[in-house]
């Protein structure tokens, strides 16, 4: 068969447009196709309006504060309607770099369509017949409603819907204690709606440390957010959702647990593509599916819930695919971030995996930020570091809670990807004060403890009294 691109990719979103740069880099002949917008979710209803919304938020809850410098407060709600401007705005300054013109410009082909496979080397777009040698499916994925009774009747926003509100809701009720729901709870309560986290695990982030998530719901409780956990959703009524842990008003309620990745309509069984019980593409190590001709990457995968990670797979498939070149991705090293105030961010293993991997090999060190300096200076000492060590002393995993928390794990990311022990990671000079003194010191205590140790203590004492002798 003669294929007519080298490379079709389905979905313009951060794996899609990952992959279709990549091989257009590599002068492949590539076709993207893209049913919605341009940028996918990340730019349009993810990373970058939840982020663009959080610094508003915090910008207007510094400026209550203002009182504590001699300055005139304001407590009234924000006007939403601005703030979404802002938001909109931030969008409309990233979006050219996502558009078709700039792909265009690349050589990249893209069509505004929904694809379906027809066979295993072969999709239809908008009529179009298409053969490809290879293709690569990031479709991502969208919202999933809890199976909650009376919850889709109720009207729930969602991360996608969101955006479109122009009044603050007076009472906004989240569903889900996970990253997404945390951060839009801090923003909208910051902005003056009355929130109520609803989470059925016993703990916010349930993935993270625990110690990080109960500084985070310390921090919003002083934020007036009330957040219930242990709480399983029982049923909504109108206005009201009723839980184990009591019932809770709202005006708006906003659904944050759960995704499900875009599969449904693709002709994935035509192409000889599995999924999974879930939806996911069945892929492996290569991210090749179960037609090596077809590689997925992002959230479609089931292995990426990140757009960083969903640009790194993109990337490693068109490497495999068009050179034969193996990237192996370590999934061992792929941070994540939950861009609350103060940020929790992970890379690795917690303390509670990596004794279950390790047993008594595995400890962890931390350091609490009223031991760093830039902390105390801007009065944000209720962060911590912690170290999770394995093996041989090597650092196996890091969570950082603080301001750019996200920033400050990037490093400790390439120090698990590298197998680094502490005072590998004490020898590399950080800049003073920063947040990131939290990883450093952390890492300078760990190793100057271990001089504590009898026999290296003794050692120490040995060639200390050697060079006494020899050095007068």
């Amino acid at each position: 068969m003669t294929a007519d691109v080298d490379l079709v990719v389905i979905g313009a979103g951060s794996a899609g447009l990952t992959a279709a740069r990549t091989a257009a880099r590599l002068d492949g002949r590539v076709l993207l196709v893209e049913r919605d917008r341009m940028g996918g979710d990340c730019l349009w209803t993810g990373c970058v309006p939840s982020k663009a919304l959080l610094h508003v938020a915090g910008q207007v809850a510094a400026a209550r504060r203002a009182g504590d410098f001699g300055l005139t407060a304001d407590p009234g709600p924000a006007d939403l309607a601005r703030v979404m401007a802002r938001v909109r705005a931030a969008i409309a300054a990233i979006e050219p770099h996502d558009s078709a013109a700039e792909l265009t410009a690349l050589g990249i082909e893209t069509v505004h369509g929904d694809a379906r496979f027809t066979g295993p080397r072969t999709l239809e777009v908008n009529g179009r017949r298409v053969a490809f040698r290879f293709a690569i499916v990031a479709t991502g994925s969208a919202p999933a409603l809890l199976p909650v009774p009376g919850l889709a009747e109720a009207d729930p926003l969602t991360s996608d819907t969101v955006w479109e509100l122009d009044a603050l809701p007076g009472r906004l009720a989240v569903l889900g204690g996970g990253p997404t729901g945390c951060e839009l709870a801090q923003a909208f309560a910051r902005l003056g709606s009355t929130v109520t986290i609803v989470e059925a695990a016993d703990r916010l982030l349930p993935r993270e440390e625990p110690e990080g998530a109960r500084l985070l719901r310390e921090r919003l409780e002083s934020e007036q957010v009330t957040v219930l956990t242990g709480a399983p959703a029982d049923r909504v009524e109108p206005g009201l959702l009723h839980t184990a842990a009591g019932t809770v008003p709202f005006d708006r309620l906003l659904a944050a647990a759960g995704r499900t990745p875009r599969t449904a309509g693709l002709g994935l069984e035509e192409a000889g593509v599995e999924v999974t019980a879930r939806g996911h593409t069945r892929v492996d190590a290569r991210l090749r599916t179960t037609n090596p001709r077809i590689y997925a990457a992002g959230d479609v995968t089931g292995r990426s819930a990140s757009t960083h990670l969903a640009g790194v797979q993109a990337a490693a498939a068109v490497a495999d695919a068009l050179l034969g070149v193996r990237r192996r991705i370590d999934y061992r090293a792929v941070p994540s971030v939950t861009f609350t105030d103060p940020e929790v961010a992970r890379v690795g293993l917690t303390g509670a995996e990596a004794t279950e991997r390790y047993g008594a090999r595995a400890r962890t060190r931390t350091l609490r930020h009223d031991r760093v300096d830039r902390a105390v200076a801007d009065r944000r000492t209720d962060g911590f570091t912690t170290l999770v060590l394995g093996p041989r002393d090597r650092i196996v995993g890091a969570t950082v809670v603080a301001p750019r928390a996200g920033e400050t794990i990037a490093h400790l990311a390439a120090a698990v990807r590298l197998g680094w022990t502490a005072s590998r990671y004490a020898a590399t000079v950080h800049p003073y004060p920063s947040y990131a003194d939290g990883p450093w010191n952390a890492a300078i205590t760990e190793a100057t403890a271990r001089l504590d140790a009898p026999v290296l203590r003794r050692s120490v004492a040995a060639l200390l009294a050697v060079r006494r002798r020899t050095r007068p």
